[in-house]
């Protein structure tokens, strides 16, 4: 057996985002184990750098982290809609920005040991205003920082969201590799 099989599920608690439930979970190597799981349906985050190398991030008040973060442009993905769907939505209502150009970062999961949710990321690109839908109770500011700021950030600890992390290393490694290959391509 490559997977886990669920032997007994009882729901502890059913959210309007999330599920606590009590798993007795059969592991590939036949031993049986009691869990408590966070079911989450996944997020997208979105890295938004415009022509002048600048990013798009927002601080945000955050209650169960104490405080104002530094996050990417984030939401969580609605039935039946796309992780890139949900990027380009999110970062349309939090930022007020519309992307001509998408790249896929790929997933990451913030704390797989608890929770089930995958954050999908994202790198866009080509980027013209529109004006901003935050929901009630969502304390946003959109802020523009150059992208070599934003990864300062990412090393003295400014920046300490997982997904804001994970997204800005990934889009540097991307761009850096787009460079790589264009220099091998010319002949220098």
């Amino acid at each position: 057996m490559s997977e886990a099989r669920i032997i007994n599920c009882e729901t502890l608690y059913a959210g309007k985002v999330i599920d606590v439930n009590r798993e007795q979970v059969e592991l590939p190597d036949g031993a049986e184990v009691a869990l408590e799981i966070v079911r989450h349906p996944g997020g997208a985050a979105t890295v938004a750098l415009d022509d002048q190398d600048r990013v798009c991030l927002l601080r945000q008040f955050r209650h169960a982290a104490g405080g104002w973060l530094w996050e990417l442009p984030a939401g969580r993905i609605d039935p039946d809609e796309t992780p890139q769907r949900t990027a380009a939505r999110e970062l349309a209502e939090e930022a007020g920005l519309v992307a001509e150009e998408w790249n896929d970062l790929g997933p990451m999961h913030a704390s797989p040991g608890v929770f089930t949710e995958v954050i999908h990321l994202w790198l866009a690109r080509g980027l013209t205003s529109q004006p901003v839908a935050h929901e009630p109770g969502e304390l946003i500011e959109v802020h523009w920082l150059p992208f070599s700021q934003a990864l300062d950030w990412c090393h003295d600890a400014t920046i300490t969201d997982a997904k804001t992390l994970i997204g800005l290393y990934r889009a540097k490694a991307m761009i850096q590799n787009d460079l790589d290959l264009l220099s091998e391509g010319s002949g220098c």
